[in-house]
């Protein structure tokens, strides 16, 4: 069966690699910049250590900050129609998955206008055209939006998180400075890097894993349970870029092979009571790994070996899946994230249309594990 691979065409790693950005634009010579970002990285005016090095380069840009923390539908319309008024030549997008998501769909809508309602765009995308191409700084350690081909946008009206897939979305060059990252707040850090760990575990066992993603895979959930805690408690800069690192590597997988049901339920917490990502998919993915280690015992086991757990080759499968979750739940608590599904304003009565929401989403049909709605509330239940 022929396996089909997409990764992004460039990517500059390293502590201050932002300083490469005007060399860059000027390189493929683009002469405007529509530079996408979020307010809060203007108030704390990490923005401007992007900003600074366009102005010193003497490069043009206009900035687009309303984008929210689970980006909407509004978001991108709005920042397509100043991205029109600017005459744009190029985006740059400067933030977490957020602000890299809301840039790739107005990339998208630039060069297929016809798309504009933004809806069409769901699940897997036929679009014409590639997007304008995209320059994208994270400043988060997690989502790796950089490099994959997906963005995910909130449908406000009907509440629901819209997971677009499209080869024509993916940036044509991807900057991972680790400095941007090195004030993130330790709640971000932890919520961000946990979704990282989730990407990596998920395309782990994912039924369309392979041979590629497998090695990215497994790389990246070594460096994470290696480096997380270091990064969020201590600030250590080299354990920082060890998890830019990680979440890259990381997206490289997952963006070509897929995800799993944490994610089918982490989107319904943030469409429906806006809790940011990484903190839904750290709520779920203990309850979720357990529910999954039915069919998961061996991949677990050679993860686990891979983590400072040699001894699970002699381990039964239960006590495997046991252990697995523990260290999920150990890492989770060093990290100071210790919250429930309940925390996020979830009530029982609200399990059912989650569920249902959950089976629709594009993420569960790549879930190891055959999943009802029934066992989506059970989860819900389990993780409140």
């Amino acid at each position: 069966m022929a396996e089909r691979f997409v990764l992004n065409e460039t990517s500059i790693f390293g502590r201050g690699s932002r300083t490469e950005l005007p060399k860059e634009i000027k390189a493929r010579g683009f002469k405007k910049v529509f530079l996408v970002t979020d307010k809060g990285l203007v108030d704390c005016k990490l923005i401007d250590k992007v900003s600074e090095i366009l102005d010193e380069a003497k490069i043009k840009y206009t900035i687009y900050s309303k984008v929210k923390p689970n980006p909407t539908i509004k978001n991108v319309l709005e920042g397509f129609e100043k991205c029109q008024k600017a005459k744009a030549d190029v985006i740059v997008a400067v933030g977490g998955g957020s602000a890299i998501d809301t840039a790739k769909g107005i990339s998208i809508l630039m060069t297929n206008p016809e798309r504009s309602d933004v809806v069409s765009l769901n699940g897997l995308s036929n679009t014409q055209n590639k997007g304008l191409p995209m320059i994208a700084l994270p400043t988060t350690h997690g989502t790796a939006a950089e490099v994959t081909i997906n963005y995910v946008i909130t449908d406000e009206e009907r509440k629901i998180k819209m997971v677009c897939v499209d080869p024509h979305d993916i940036p044509i060059l991807a900057i991972l400075d680790s400095e941007l990252m090195e004030s993130l707040p330790k709640m971000t850090a932890a919520a961000t890097g946990l979704d990282a760990l989730t990407h990596a575990i998920e395309g782990y066992i994912t039924k369309a894993h392979n041979t590629m993603s497998d090695m990215f895979h497994m790389r990246a959930i070594e460096l994470i349970f290696e480096n997380l805690p270091k990064a969020v408690n201590e600030k250590d800069p080299k354990a920082i870029e060890n998890m830019a690192l990680a979440q890259y590597i990381a997206g490289m997988g997952f963006s070509n092979v897929g995800l799993g049901i944490v994610h089918s339920m982490a989107h319904q917490l943030g469409a429906v009571y806006d809790t940011p990502h990484g903190i839904a998919n750290a709520i779920l993915l203990p309850t979720v790994m357990r529910f999954n280690g039915e069919v998961c015992a061996d991949r677990f086991r050679e993860i686990l070996c891979h983590i400072g757990r040699p001894d699970a080759r002699d381990l039964n499968d239960q006590d495997v899946i046991n252990t697995f979750v523990w260290k999920i739940q150990v890492l989770s608590n060093e990290c100071g994230v210790n919250i429930t599904v309940k925390d996020t304003g979830c009530k029982q009565e609200d399990l059912e249309m989650l569920a249902s929401k959950a089976m629709e989403d594009p993420c569960k049909p790549g879930n190891p594990r055959e999943v009802t709605k029934e066992d989506f509330i059970r989860l819900y239940k389990e993780a409140m």
